[in-house]
């Protein structure tokens, strides 16, 4: 018996605050490129990548979100139907650490996420080529373990352990898709919700 059907497509969210190199981790991970030119995400953007998990293509949908408040409405469409979510930081940064909690709880509020005790998050700590580093990894870890989340940090300029924290998310992802979509519905929706068909209720 064949249980492979068409491929799986994944909605992984990058979040954190504005400048943390959500963008460029991205960007590496996707098209293999960093650029020092800094341009703030206006709203949302997102690539794509298929990668092989389980005996399964799975393409990833990975979407980077605006770190500043002015978009922060935008969460609501954005986040619903996400498989996993990445927690980015600046390891430069206490204050972009200290931000995460509140990004992680604007998830859970907007993204609504079916068993939200049992969600994937994957935290990220960026650019550990820098030598004026304010959060220690233990720190990180430790807020991890608080959180059931998983840790992984590395550098998107020097292209350092880019790839574990992806593949990591596309596994939670994958197991939260079967867990959840297949048993539910039998078939996954990238995009929000279709609004309901409404009847006239003008009965003249």
């Amino acid at each position: 018996m064949n249980d492979r059907k068409s491929p799986v497509t994944l909605k992984i969210i990058l979040i954190g605050s504005s400048g943390v190199g959500k963008s460029s981790f991205m960007n590496r991970y996707v098209n293999q490129r960093f650029t020092n030119m800094y341009r703030a995400t206006i709203g949302t953007d997102f690539l794509s990548r298929t990668v092989t998990l389980e005996g399964d293509t799975v393409t990833l949908q990975i979407w980077d979100t605006a770190g500043t408040e002015r978009f922060q409405s935008l969460g609501t469409a954005l986040y619903r139907g996400a498989h996993c979510c990445m927690l980015v930081f600046d390891v430069t940064s206490t204050a972009s650490f200290s931000a995460l909690e509140e990004w992680r709880k604007e998830f859970l509020i907007q993204g609504e996420p079916q068993d939200p005790a049992d969600f994937p998050f994957i935290v990220l700590g960026n650019k550990t080529d820098l030598s004026n580093r304010e959060v220690s990894g233990k720190k990180a870890l430790q807020w991890c373990e608080d959180i059931r989340a998983e840790y992984f940090e590395g550098s998107a300029k020097a292209d350092l352990d880019v790839e574990k924290p992806f593949l990591r998310a596309a596994q939670s992802g994958l197991q939260q898709y079967k867990k959840h979509t297949l048993e539910n519905t039998g078939h996954f929706q990238i995009t929000c919700k279709q609004p309901r068909e409404t009847r006239n209720a003008c009965e003249c």
